[in-house]
Parts: C-alpha cells; structure tokens; sequence
C-alpha cells in the first residue's frame, strides 16, 4: 500500500467510480459545461471540465468531470478534447444547454471561438460569460485604457513592493499601524468589534509612507533612497490622492455586486437588481457627487499637507508641445478628464458586459 504505483492504481480506480457516479446521476438530462484551461508546473495545457445540472430531487448540480492534457489552447484542440471525453463517458452534446467560458478570443469569439463550434452542433448550447468575472473585467479595462488609472495602478504596485520588500519593513509598517490603532481607541475616535479595526486592517495611506521615509533615511543602496523617494514624492501628489478616492469610490459602488455574484447560493434575481443598481449609482456620482467627492479629497490634502490646486488655474496640457501653448484648468483636467471619463468608461463596460439581453436569458431561464 505505501509503493506509489499501488498508490495510483488505487487513486486512478476512485476516479474511475466518481466519474461513473456523476455520469449515472446525469443520465439522459440536459446539462450544461463550464470550461477553464491553465499550465500546470510542467508547462503543459490543462483543461478543467465541471458540468452543471439539475438532480432528481430538484437541486442544482455541480460536479468536477475530468482534468484534460490539450496539446494547445486554441478553440479547434478544445473542441475536439470535448468530443473525446463527451464520447469516453457516452455524454451527448445534444443535451448541452448552457455554455461557460471566460472571456478570451479562443472560447467566446463570434466565429472561431469554442462557443460558435459547439453551437453549429447544438444551437440551443446558450454561451453565458461568467458574471463575477466579467465585473472583474469591467475595473481591468478602466486601469488598462486610462493612462492617468493606469499610472495610478502602477505607482501603487511600486509602493505596496517597495514597503513589503522586507520582514523589517512589514513589522514596522504593522506596528506603526497598531501604535495608531491604539490611540485613537483610547480618544474613541473609533470603534473596535469582529472585521473593525482590527490589527491586521489595511494599512492607512499615512503609515505607509511613514515606512518609506524610513526606507529612505536608512536605505542600504542609492538606489533605495532614489526610489523611496520618488514614491513619497507620487504619494504627496494631488493627483494620485484624487484618483485614489475615485478607484476607493467606484470599487466600493461595485462591492457588493461583487461579493453577490460569488456567492455558492446565488440569487439571480437579486444580482440583476444589483447590476441596476450600480448602473444607477454610478450615474448619480457623475451627476450629482462631484462636490462632495471633491471635499472629501481636498480635506485629506489639507490634512496631510499636500498642495490643492486651485480648479479655476490653468495647466499645461500633458503630453503636447508646450510651444502651442494649448492649456486647460484644473477644474476641466480631474472634473472632465479623470472624474467624468473614468465613470463613464466604467459604466460603458457595465452596458457592454451586461446587456439586457443577457440579463433577460438568466431571469427566464
């Protein structure tokens, strides 16, 4: 029993029993397959089947079908993997009715994807991206098509390695947290209860760059210090204290959509009365939100010294000769440019991503 070939002859026979349980209990019903490819740690192409169906008594089913080797991840190699593993375990893709892939080219495009190859088989296979996902997908591509985001995301990358590089730094930062923690419990600044305030919280904007001085003042190489302080230097900048309370806003908006749409026990219902939701929140921040989001921000500077501009000001349009002397104010650049742009791209994806159509199909279904 301890000889490894013994050992997988023995795991390979529970996989073969499992397998055949799950295919009994599918019998003749109509199911629908979910489908996700990764490299395992020797580099070859994995595809994870899981299939979803409902059970005699009435309760929806998932269950993980087989782990398949695909020689490579295009749409073509896909398809036939299926076939053969539909064929092994006498599945038929005539009973397919629902479709799961994440959002690549090789599984949902219009005509070469593995959607549009399963439904010329079977044109009642629906194809529905994953909901949590394309949420994800919503807040990927605002950090990836705005440059200022983008940035944004990028300097926090830079900060968060530069401040964690080290147990040293970790502790410090963990300390210097907690010393704060501590102080305003006892001013009852704040409230202390399960999931509040807790010691291993996220680390106030303040704390970390308290770290980072620190890095600065005792860093063992040039290029420490001059990092360091090109960090404390972004952090003290309007600008990324601007955008960082717009992502803050705009993720929390989404939040709870999020923690719904990953729910084991999911109320459909529900997350699309979310989804209209967030739409309409979003909306209203546009229209309504700028003054109270620009105090917010403008009293977080104040408080921590970091220089306001003035909005009606002018300033040199980034990125264009300086010889044409286009400017703008300040008030078009973070109103128009970043506060506007931002949530309409944002809301843009949310149209795209979850269309009524889809929408409806879910709620029918």
């Amino acid at each position: 029993m301890t000889s490894p070939k013994i050992q997988k002859e023995l795991a390979n026979a529970c996989v073969a029993e499992i397998t055949c349980a799950i295919v009994d209990d599918i019998g003749d019903k109509y199911f629908s397959l979910m489908i996700d490819e990764a490299r395992d740690v020797s580099v070859k192409e994995q595809m994870g089947v899981v299939l979803r169906y409902v059970n005699n008594n009435g309760y929806v089913i998932e269950r993980f079908l087989a782990m398949v080797h695909v020689l490579d991840t295009s749409a073509i190699s896909l398809k036939k993997a299926i076939d053969c593993l539909f064929a092994k375990h006498g599945l038929s893709l005539s009973r397919l009715r629902g479709q799961r892939y994440d959002g690549a080219s090789n599984m949902r495009g219009e005509f070469n994807g593995l959607k549009a190859l399963v439904l010329k088989e079977n044109p009642y296979a629906r194809y529905i991206h994953c909901f949590a996902h394309q949420l994800q997908l919503v807040i990927v591509v605002v950090a990836k098509d705005n440059r200022i985001v983008s940035d944004f995301f990028q300097y926090v990358i830079m900060i968060v390695n530069a401040a964690g590089a080290s147990y040293k730094r970790k502790d410090q930062l963990r300390q210097h947290h907690h010393d704060r923690l501590v102080e305003q419990l006892e001013k009852v600044e704040i409230v202390s209860d399960r999931g509040k305030n807790q010691e291993s919280s996220l680390a106030r904007p303040g704390d970390t760059r308290w770290v980072l001085q620190n890095v600065h003042d005792d860093g063992a190489s040039n290029d420490n210090r001059g990092i360091a302080a090109s960090l404390i230097e972004e952090m003290e900048n309007y600008q990324f204290v601007f955008v960082m309370y717009l992502m803050r806003r705009l993720l929390g908006i989404t939040n709870e959509l999020s923690l719904a749409l990953q729910q084991k026990n999911q109320n459909i219902v529900q997350a699309m009365r979310l989804i209209e939701v967030v739409k309409a929140r979003l909306q209203d921040l546009r229209e309504t939100g700028w003054e109270a989001f620009l105090e917010e921000v403008s009293s977080f500077c104040e408080g921590n010294s970091i220089v306001v501009p003035n909005m009606g000001d002018n300033m040199q349009i980034r990125g264009r000769s300086r010889r044409k002397g286009q400017v703008i104010t300040h008030f078009h650049h973070y109103r128009v440019e970043i506060f506007c742009k931002v949530i309409d791209l944002i809301a843009q994806e949310m149209q795209n991503r979850f269309p009524e159509t889809s929408t409806e199909l879910l709620l029918l279904s």
